[in-house]
């Protein structure tokens, strides 16, 4: 049996690593208000950064939450990159949220866009077609096509891809991260219903976000 661990996203050992040395210089030097404050944004970089592993669902039929975080949407929408209207279901996380991003299937990433744009609420609706954002296209193994955009909020400022046009993920697969409070949008395929519901909080590689109807 696997125990279950928590580590950090690399993307963040710059900026807990300088804080660490500020943490420990100013207490050297005894300056404690600024120790206290190094601290406290010590802690939540450490807690802002982590990436703790997560029991995917192996069954047949189904693709789980690429992002962890709040349910506030599920709607029709345009696909960004195909142009047809799907089932979107939109996932907030807030600035307390695991950020790192996980292949809702497995497959293969077939088309990768990216839009600079704004910076505005990412609860917002009309941040999926203002903001900063990157979608993502996979095929997965039974041909069914997934798309999922990283769109970045009033805080984030940046969208970090892992993976890129042609690689092979697997499900729950870390694919990208997005510093600091952000949305995360699925366009589901044809034949598949979302299995959440609005308001429902849900885990990047973990939650059941989506089941293939039955034939």
């Amino acid at each position: 049996m696997n125990k279950p661990s928590v580590g950090l996203a690399p993307e963040g050992a710059p900026i807990i690593g300088l804080l660490t040395v500020l943490t420990l210089f100013t207490a050297v030097l005894g300056w404690w208000p600024v120790t206290l404050v190094a601290f406290v944004l010590l802690w939540f970089s450490v807690h802002f950064f982590r990436d703790p592993e997560r029991v995917v669902p192996q069954e047949e039929g189904l693709g789980v939450s690429p992002a962890d975080g709040k349910v506030i949407r599920i709607e029709p929408r345009v696909d960004p990159m195909d142009g047809e209207t799907k089932t979107c279901v939109s996932i907030f996380m807030n600035v307390f949220s695991v950020h790192v991003n996980r292949a809702p299937v497995s497959g293969t990433v077939t088309g990768v866009r990216y839009w600079p744009g704004k910076f505005l609420n990412a609860a917002w609706d009309k941040a999926s077609t203002d903001n900063e954002r990157c979608a993502w296209q996979m095929k997965d193994e039974k041909g069914a096509d997934w798309t999922f955009v990283q769109i970045a909020g009033l805080i984030a400022r940046r969208i970090v891809p892992h993976a890129e046009q042609g690689d092979q993920l697997k499900r729950g697969q870390r694919f990208g991260m997005i510093r600091f409070g952000s949305r995360v949008d699925v366009y589901l395929p044809e034949d598949y219903n979302p299995a959440v519901s609005i308001g429902d909080q849900v885990f990047a590689g973990q939650t059941i976000l989506a089941k293939k109807s039955d034939d």
